[in-house]
């Protein structure tokens, strides 16, 4: 089965992205992985150009709020959409 995944980028504009990362996978494992490592990458790089020191909590919350920006699609269905 084909996943789509669409990762919007917070823009600070409405979360509106002209040019969101899309992607296509066979496999779901595939996808998780992908989905996983991405948004490592996109919470690693607002910790590090934070001025801020970063707790915990808060790195969870960068984390959820980046998770929000991802929508998968397998087929006609949404799975997941983006914001959830």
């Amino acid at each position: 089965m084909n996943y789509k995944v669409t990762y919007f980028f917070n823009t600070g504009l409405a979360w509106v992205d002209p040019n969101p990362t899309i992607k296509y996978f066979e496999f779901f494992h595939d996808m998780e992985d992908w989905i996983n490592e991405e948004v490592e990458k996109r919470v690693n790089e607002t910790i590090e150009n934070s001025i801020d020191t970063v707790s915990e909590e808060e790195r969870q919350g960068i984390e959820q709020e980046e998770r929000c920006h991802i929508k998968i699609e397998q087929g006609n269905r949404i799975l997941k959409d983006k914001f959830i």
